[in-house]
């Protein structure tokens, strides 16, 4: 449930759009009864926000014309959404604007943050890695944004980290690890550090961290560790229902290019080494792409948006997958068009 401070800043945003709002609306809108709105109402007064009451058949609250807020009055998931976009769309080259008008921006927010939270978005920025851009909206896991900025924080000052985690399988345990780095990839975040309870190097999900929480002590991070490629490589090597080998023509750089980060593995293959099965394909230089799987039925579209041809090292399977999307793909084109309409 959202706190009443919270509340009221949301019946101070809906104000700020303009018109009158009745209290039944208001209600409805914040999830409170009309009694709860009104004392809303009253805080806003008392922090000498100039709200109005219009009486009558249409009446009810607005603020006085020409009323302007500061500002910023932002949440702490709101300022780290906003920041995060900025940096992130920039990184990922999605701002069409210069980097200094991006950068100016996030300075910008970042001045009228309070300081303690401002901070603690700082050593975020500071430490956090952008692999690729952004899935769409609602496509990744989101964590907590107090367990993201405690571990960012963490990274920063290198100080260990407390934590109640929960691997894919649903075990729970609690363990000590020191961040290394923040790495946001593919719609999820990681967390690369060394693991108390096994003594390596280890990858976590955030959204699998129930709680994190700073323990005395301090460390030192190795010399040329890069927290992205360590999650990159960590991901790829994850254990999965399917083992895929595929033989390309192509170039790494090709096949790089072609899918996101972190997916495949891209290995060289010696020139004359030309692959069994290959018959009819025209010779040229080789790479074996090897990737992890629970399921199949997305590896064709994968291959397919390849556009090189292709050997099927593992597994069998797979080749139905092809053939099943093959066949898919030529209904569709040789359908006929519909009748036109009246």
């Amino acid at each position: 449930m959202a706190r009443p401070t919270a509340r009221v800043l949301a019946l101070l945003e809906i104000l700020q759009a303009g018109g009158v709002r009745t209290v039944a609306d208001l209600a409805g809108r914040l999830g409170v009864d009309e009694r709860t709105v009104r004392r809303y109402v009253e805080h806003l007064i008392d922090l000498d926000v100039p709200v109005t009451s219009v009486r009558g058949r249409y009446g009810g609250y607005r603020l006085a014309p020409g009323y302007r807020m500061p500002p910023l009055m932002l949440t702490d998931e709101e300022a780290l959404a906003v920041l995060l976009g900025l940096v992130a769309g920039r990184r990922a080259g999605l701002v069409s604007t210069s980097a200094a008008a991006a950068e100016s921006a996030a300075a910008k927010v970042r001045r009228v943050l309070p300081e303690a939270l401002g901070r603690r978005l700082d050593a975020l920025l500071a430490t956090a890695d952008f692999t690729a851009p952004p899935r769409p909206a609602g496509a990744g896991a989101v964590p907590e944004t107090g367990v993201l900025l405690t571990l960012a924080e963490s990274a920063w000052h290198r100080s260990p980290v407390e934590i109640a985690y929960t691997d894919g399988k649903g075990r729970r345990s609690e363990r000590t690890v020191h961040p290394y780095g923040v790495v946001a990839h593919s719609g999820r975040w990681y967390v690369a550090g060394a693991d108390s309870a096994v003594g390596e190097v280890r990858t976590f999900r955030l959204d699998r961290i129930a709680a994190a929480r700073v323990v005395p002590g301090s460390f030192e991070v190795p010399a040329g560790f890069d927290p992205a490629d360590r999650v990159l490589s960590g991901l790829a090597e994850a254990p999965y229902r399917h083992e895929v080998s595929v033989r390309v023509r192509g170039t790494a750089e090709q096949v790089r290019s072609r899918v996101p980060a972190g997916i495949v593995t891209v290995r060289e293959i010696p020139a004359g080494a030309e692959p069994a099965g290959a018959e009819g394909v025209s010779p040229g230089g080789w790479v074996r792409v090897r990737l992890r799987a629970e399921r199949l039925d997305w590896v064709p579209s994968l291959l397919a948006r390849l556009d090189l041809p292709f050997v099927i090292e593992q597994p069998d399977a797979l080749r139905e997958e092809v053939r099943a999307l093959a066949a898919r793909l030529a209904a569709y084109a040789n359908a006929a068009p519909p009748p036109a309409g009246p």
